[in-house]
């Protein structure tokens, strides 16, 4: 099958895009690499060099259309995005134009294209906002109520994919994911906080629990939500699927697992709390259990032992 992975060589892209090669599928990558990195791409390249082409282009542009109008993908799977709460508040200009404007350039392309379906990655962590903590672990009936303008762009992405299967045709499947966590996650910039402990705790350096430290978050292992987008080819078409494991995390005791795996017994630092931090969060995953016969696989102690193993690689690797 030929299928297309916007954003292919950042985290989970390229979790997705190793997947899709060992099913045996053609790929096209499209990346602008400001997040994203060739190194994430070469277990794929050494698997099926010939089955993967990787496009440097920033989705933005009306040259992202053309790609895939040219390459006829049967599926899209759209990641490129702007993944930073705090940089949409500071500039919201820029991740309307590239979570609105790059969607529909993808869109574009795919309804040119006559492609079959996209499968579009939203966040469950802001599309809901902050709802009373007696619903949790949140269902996707929850009423949306996004507290930030990349929540609200990824509220309007999941409804332009819909309006697009309405007017074109054009399936679609939008998966609302909790806290990706794993291998290749960056520890800087717009990291996740299982990657920034992972790389303080390895450098000997300091991690600082913000708050009380008792706010929760729903971890999900990368490979398990890779597995999600893939189930999503064939099933799940015009619904909004929670990708998570409805299980509450708090940051204080991810450290002390982390911390523990390494056999560190230091305490994190205390920090200020941080304003407009949603305090409790878990995503519900049973729809997508019975509609693509997915759950999550992946214990929170192997993910983060996988985790700290890769990351210790790496520095052996770049000292």
């Amino acid at each position: 099958m030929r299928v297309l992975v916007t954003g292919g060589a950042g985290f989970i892209g390229s979790a997705l895009v190793d997947q899709l090669v060992k099913r045996g599928d053609q790929v096209l990558v499209i990346d602008n690499f400001s997040t994203g990195s060739e190194k994430n791409l070469e277990d794929a390249r050494n698997a099926t060099a010939e089955d993967l082409i990787v496009e440097n282009c920033d989705i933005r542009d009306s040259e992202t259309t053309k790609l895939i109008s040219d390459y006829q993908p049967s599926i899209i799977f759209h990641l490129a995005a702007q993944v930073d709460v705090r940089a949409s508040v500071e500039d919201p200009l820029t991740d309307l134009e590239t979570n609105l404007v790059g969607l529909i350039r993808v869109l574009e392309g795919g309804r040119k294209a006559k492609t079959r379906k996209v499968i579009f990655a939203s966040s469950g962590g802001t599309i809901y906002g902050e709802p009373e903590t007696k619903e949790l672990p949140l269902n996707e009936d929850t009423p949306w109520n996004p507290l930030s303008p990349y929540g609200v762009s990824k509220l309007a992405g999941g409804l332009y994919v819909n309006t697009y299967d309405s007017i074109h045709g054009l399936k679609g499947t939008t998966l609302a994911l909790a806290n990706v966590y794993g291998p290749r996650q960056d520890p800087h910039g717009e990291a996740g906080v299982v990657a920034i402990f992972a790389g303080k705790l390895l450098n000997g350096e300091p991690c600082t629990v913000y708050g009380t430290g008792m706010q929760t978050r729903d971890f999900v292992y990368v490979e398990d939500v890779a597995s999600a987008f893939v189930a999503s080819i064939e099933n799940g078409d015009g619904k909004l699927l929670n990708i998570g494991t409805g299980t509450e995390t708090s940051i204080q005791h991810l450290y002390k697992e982390m911390a523990l795996a390494l056999g560190i017994d230091s305490k994190a630092e205390e920090g200020e709390e941080r304003p407009g931090e949603i305090e409790r969060s878990s995503l519900n995953p049973l729809l997508a259990e019975k509609i693509l016969g997915w759950k999550p696989e992946t214990s929170l102690k192997d993910g983060i032992h996988s985790t700290l193993e890769w990351f210790k690689l790496k520095r052996q690797e770049n000292p």
